[in-house]
């Protein structure tokens, strides 16, 4: 029996009656009970650079999930997870027509943990995290791992 959860965001844009201009580009994101979150386009396309981008939210939505995968496969195997850190590069191509998609995103997440015996272990777990990331079963990019691990000194 599989188990559907629904989630909801809105976003809402408005014209700029002061200055008569239609800035297509920025806009809010509105989740109850949360801040609003101000995004625009990437400045790559003319969008406020001080505000988030969709771009952004993918990668941070990626990241995440996989960063909560690992917690969870690390507890189920009895890894000490002492601290947890990772970036994301992720490549768009876009089309001449304008439309683009995201081609390939690395992540380089960097685990320190308790026991230097778990070591292998701890970096072979990113592929069963991996592997239960709801984000990364829903891309239809190529997604690539490069972790590390080291034991707190």
């Amino acid at each position: 029996m599989s188990l559907k959860v629904e989630f909801k965001v809105q976003a809402n844009w408005k014209k700029d009656l002061l200055t008569d201009r239609k800035n297509y580009k920025n806009h809010t994101v509105s989740i109850t009970g949360k801040p609003d979150l101000k995004v625009s386009a990437a400045k790559e396309f003319k969008g406020n650079p001080e505000f988030y981008n969709p771009e952004d939210l993918l990668l941070s939505s990626l990241i995440s999930c996989q960063m909560m995968s690992y917690f969870y496969v690390c507890q189920k195997h009895k890894i000490d997870l002492l601290s947890y850190s990772s970036t994301a590069e992720g490549v768009v191509e876009v089309n001449e027509t304008g439309s683009g998609k995201f081609i390939e995103v690395v992540l380089f997440p960097k685990a320190v943990i308790q026991n230097e015996k778990q070591i292998a272990q701890a970096i072979s777990l990113h592929h069963e995290a991996h592997q239960l990331c709801f984000i990364a079963n829903s891309c239809n990019f190529k997604i690539i791992i490069c972790p590390t691990c080291e034991v707190e000194q």
